[in-house]
Formats: structure tokens, C-alpha cells, sequence
């Protein structure tokens, strides 16, 4: 897949950009001035393999908090500013890997100029975020409701506005909750900036509707090379927005590494518990830091074939299965016994 190629921002000690691997994000949602909940939450954002971590700084004690989680995490943090520009300059001084702002709610040029000039002395990059749902009226009347062209003139107006006080540490976000409408505004914005792009389906909805999708959303932009970070927006555990993020990556074959579980839908063949083994399955390889396949399969129709494709498998019979490794039958077991079965060929791979 070619990877449009967009200029290069370091954002903390992470490089997105410039054909960087494509970094994966999210956000807390915590109090950002409660350090101990806040870094907790980052602390397990990262064992889950977030690349970037964002919070909302919403009053000086929430930028003030930024200097002491980031003491204590390992990914570089984002600061979110809305409505106050002294926050995000604040948030800068203490120490943000990066801002996001929206220069439309921040007030006028004077204040957008101080804030720049706060993030040049630190070098510290820019998001210009634009939201179909904070459009500005005026685009809105001109395009007559909310439309990508219109999504792509704001976020470029916003980025000209960064440009005229000479500054281009700039990544830019356009997001919609309107998956087809996402899409072609970064179809349009992608032939008309090469500042990396920051993107995602916002407002997707709970764990399950929103990363179908996301999932939706994300593969058609980043199957056309376009993006350089995403986040999964999810109303739930921003883990899970991580773990969407991975697998999304994972199966357009943008990135490597984890275990990927395949499994069958189940049938009237099926004579194991089949789904509820699927499910301990993929909660028993979710953090091994192994590239394998594993295939659970709950009977002999597909099983032996799907099996033979991973490098660890199991095919259901009548209350029993046979484990496979490379296609090749290791051994027979009862139904109770599977699930150790396949722990204990993982750990083969992993001693």
C-alpha cells in the first residue's frame, strides 16, 4: 500500500509522518487533575500498546497536572485546550508533547498568535482539529449544511491562520461522525496539505457500533495510504479503543505483531462450547507479544483446512478437539481440557 507522503512531526519521543509506522492514539477520561487516576489510566493505555495518549486540560490545575503525569508515563502526552488560550499556552509551559486546539473557539488572531509563539519556543507541534459538529456558521451558509468541502476549508483556513505567524509544526484532524463524510474530507484534504494527518470517526458510539464504524471509516481512508495517527473514538474503557486501533491496523496489514484469533461463526455441527472457548481464547492472548495465528474451529468441516493456515489450531468433535500445530494433528483432547491445550502450546513459542 502507498503511504501518502506527508512531512515529518515529532511529537514527545514518537515520529509521525513521513512514512513512520502509523501511531495509534487515545484519550483519557479522567480527571486530568487527579495525577494518581489519570496516570493509571495511561499506565494501562500503554501495556494495551498506545503510541500517544491525549487528555483535556480544561483549568489551570489540569495544566499544572500535565508536569507530574508526565513524570510518571512513557508515551508522549497531548494536551486538549477548548475556549482558553491561556490553558493551552499553560499546558505548553508544563511540559505537553503537543496541543489540540481549535483555533475557532480560542478567540481571535492576537490570541491564536500568543499561543504559537508559545509552542515555537518549545517546539512543541499544533493540531488543528475541525468537528462537522462545531462547523462555523458562515462555511455552513455557504455550502448550505455541513459538507467534506466544507470540513477541508475550515481545517485550511485554520492551518493558514497557524502559517501567517510562520509556524508549520502542524498536524491536522477533520473528523465526522458521518463515516462517508469523514472519508471523502480526507480524500479532498489529502491532495491539498502534506501536514500529517490525525484521523478518525468521532462521536462512533459504544464499544460495539462505534468500532464497527470506526473499523468502517478507517479502512477506507487508510487503505488509500492516507493517515499518520488514529484513534478509535469509543464510549467506554479507552483500552478497547486501543485494541480496536490494533486489530484495524493489523488487518489492512499496517502493522505486525499480536496474536490474531480466527474463529468459525458456529453452526448446527458444532458440538463443543465453541463460543464461549473463542472468547477465553482471545482474552487468554491478548497482551502475548507474539505475530501468530490461532484458529478455533468447532468442527471437521472447516477446521482442518483453517487449522493447517495457523500455527496453532484447534477443530471441535463431539465434546472433544483435536489441537493442531502447522496443520499437523498433535493430539486429542476432552472439551474441558482445550483451553489448557492451547496455553500450553503458546507457551512453546513463548519458553
Amino acid at each position: 500500500m502507498h503511504r501518502d507522503k506527508t512531512i515529518e512531526i515529532q511529537i514527545g519521543s514518537r515520529a509521525i509522518g513521513a512514512g513512520n509506522p502509523i501511531a495509534i492514539q487515545s484519550m483519557t477520561n479522567t480527571k486530568t487533575e487527579d495525577v494518581e487516576a489519570t496516570v493509571a489510566q495511561i499506565l494501562r493505555l500503554e501495556d494495551a500498546g498506545c503510541d500517544i495518549v491525549r487528555s483535556t486540560v480544561p483549568t489551570e490545575e489540569a495544566a499544572r497536572a500535565v508536569r507530574e503525569i508526565k513524570k510518571k508515563i512513557h508515551i508522549p502526552l497531548v494536551a486538549d485546550i477548548h475556549f482558553d488560550y491561556r490553558l493551552a499556552i499553560a499546558a505548553i509551559e508544563n511540559g505537553a508533547d503537543k496541543i489540540r486546539i481549535n483555533p475557532g473557539n480560542i478567540g481571535g488572531r492576537e490570541r491564536i498568535r500568543e499561543v504559537v509563539a508559545a509552542a515555537r519556543m518549545r517546539q512543541v507541534p499544533i493540531r488543528v482539529g475541525v468537528n462537522s459538529g462545531s462547523l462555523e456558521k458562515d462555511i455552513i451558509e455557504k455550502y448550505g449544511r455541513v459538507t467534506p468541502d466544507g470540513l477541508v476549508e475550515s481545517a485550511m483556513d485554520k492551518v493558514r491562520m497557524i502559517e501567517d505567524f510562520n509556524y508549520d509544526n502542524i498536524v491536522i484532524s477533520i473528523k465526522s461522525s458521518d463515516v462517508m463524510m469523514c472519508v471523502r474530507a480526507h480524500e479532498l484534504i489529502a491532495k491539498k496539505t502534506r501536514y500529517p494527518l490525525h484521523v478518525g470517526i468521532t462521536e462512533a458510539g459504544t464499544v460495539f457500533s462505534g468500532s464497527i464504524k470506526s473499523s468502517v471509516g478507517l479502512a477506507l481512508i487508510l487503505n488509500q495510504g492516507i493517515g499518520d495517527t488514529i484513534r478509535v473514538s469509543l464510549t467506554g474503557d479507552p483500552v478497547e479503543e486501543v485494541r480496536a486501533a490494533k486489530l484495524i491496523l493489523k488487518t489492512l496489514g499496517l502493522r505486525r505483531g499480536g496474536v490474531e484469533v480466527v474463529s468459525c461463526p458456529t453452526c448446527g455441527r458444532t458440538e463443543i462450547d465453541l463460543i464461549s472457548l473463542a472468547g477465553q481464547v482471545e482474552e487468554l492472548v491478548r497482551d502475548i507479544p507474539l505475530d501468530l495465528k490461532v484458529a478455533v474451529m468447532g468442527c471437521v468441516v472447516n477446521g482442518p483446512g483453517e487449522a493447517k493456515e495457523a500455527d496453532i489450531g484447534v477443530a471441535g468433535g463431539k465434546h472433544e478437539g483435536l489441537i493442531f500445530r502447522h496443520g499437523e494433528i498433535i493430539r486429542k483432547v476432552p472439551e474441558g481440557e482445550l483451553l489448557e491445550a492451547l496455553r500450553e502450546e503458546l507457551g512453546r513459542y513463548l519458553y
